[in-house]
């Protein structure tokens, strides 16, 4: 998938469906062609109009008799032969100093508790005490298609429904 209509050769307008992407935002593929990088010639590359990035299916990839391995910091992908056809790089891990840190990123990071324990329970008994909380509509259905959550939790023994 691409967002870059002029990397596309042999285009072709047609609404092809939505796609659905891990942030829940969904886009329209308006169409498909084929992508030449050097020798390579990647057929049916779908145009979604916005997209920032180009991303590649690893199915599509395999289907098409190519090895596509990932490391550390890179992706490959390789013919049958074990010859490099594409390689892309991403950027390492970054290291924050705690210099450079805003005041909600460090009571974030923080470690200490935000209230001390209590020396003594509010409750001397199972199911004396329990705390309750409603989770609102979610928008993501459960697999059981419930959009609710409500969650119980023992003030004595902390067990947890």
């Amino acid at each position: 998938m691409t967002g870059n209509l002029k990397l596309l050769i042999n285009f072709i307008w047609k609404f092809m469906g939505t796609v659905r992407f891990g942030n829940d935002h969904v886009a329209a593929i308006l169409g498909f062609g084929d992508l030449q990088l050097g020798n390579i010639l990647i057929t049916r590359v779908y145009f979604i109009e916005g997209l920032g990035h180009n991303l590649f299916s690893v199915g599509q990839f395999c289907d098409s008799d190519l090895e596509v391995a990932f490391r550390r910091n890179a992706c490959f992908v390789k013919n049958l032969e074990g010859v490099d056809l594409l390689k892309g790089v991403r950027l390492p891990k970054f290291k924050y100093l705690k210099e450079h840190l805003c005041p909600s990123c460090e009571q974030g990071k923080s470690k200490r508790a935000s209230h001390p324990p209590k020396p003594v329970p509010n409750s001397r008994q199972r199911l004396h005490l329990l705390h309750m909380d409603l989770c609102r509509p979610m928008r993501i259905a459960s697999i059981n298609g419930k959009r609710y959550v409500l969650v119980i939790v023992d003030d004595y023994s902390r067990y947890i429904w």
